[in-house]
């Protein structure tokens, strides 16, 4: 029986990417995507709403799927309001996951962060650690968070801190311990995916399990 599903944040590095393979995927036969701007692309299997992603509550109806994907994700440079910043990476998540428990959604795939820690004093650290937390309060049957470490892709934006760490990365990767590699956004895809298809009972997922899940991946 085909699924469908519902993604948020199609828009960037790794929602991109992701939203390529479902449509490519016959194992899903609507993809609902949820975002702030419209998209570029056009496929039959897309259900487009441009929404407000700050207020998805009151998108409820619309919000039935067999499985929530959840991309979303902002920076410091991007967002300096940290107000913003909560909004953006805990609020949507975290309301996300209550319309899942509400609609009787059992499956929420989300990236979260390297180091997330509810109790971190880094608050970038912090949020993602209470974002987990708090989802995972909503008892969602099969709920992952992949933790991925340093992101890399390509970007449309250029990101100065980004391109350094990789040059150096690429440079003394041998000396880098596999969880803290750098990893390809279309990885991370591919292990969504694959966790869609086979949820595992692994509800933390770090960088180098990522690797090794989007290895299944066909």
């Amino acid at each position: 029986m085909k699924r469908n599903a519902i993604i948020l944040g199609a828009t960037g590095l790794t929602g991109s990417h992701l939203l390529e393979l479902l449509l490519k995927s016959s194992d899903f036969d609507c993809v609902k995507v949820f975002t702030r701007k419209k998209l570029t692309i056009s496929h039959p299997k897309i259900e487009e709403y441009v929404v407000d992603l700050l207020n998805l509550s009151d998108y409820s109806k619309e919000f039935n799927a067999d499985v929530v994907f959840c991309c979303i994700g902002t920076t410091k440079a991007k967002t300096p309001d940290k107000s913003l910043y909560r909004a953006i990476d805990y609020g949507i998540p975290v309301e996300a996951a209550k319309l899942c428990k509400q609609n009787y959604i059992n499956h929420f795939i989300a990236i979260s962060a390297l180091g997330a820690d509810a109790k971190s004093k880094i608050f970038y650290n912090r949020i993602k650690g209470e974002m987990e937390r708090d989802v995972l309060a909503q008892e969602i049957e099969h709920t992952h968070f992949l933790q991925p470490s340093l992101i890399v892709g390509n970007r449309k934006e250029k990101r100065t801190a980004e391109d350094f760490s990789r040059r150096i990365m690429n440079i003394l990767g041998f000396l880098i311990p596999p969880r803290y590699k750098m990893i390809e956004a279309k990885t991370i895809a591919q292990a969504m995916m694959q966790l869609a298809r086979k949820p595992n009972n692994e509800q933390i997922i770090p960088s180098e399990n990522i690797k090794l899940i989007a290895e299944k991946y066909d």
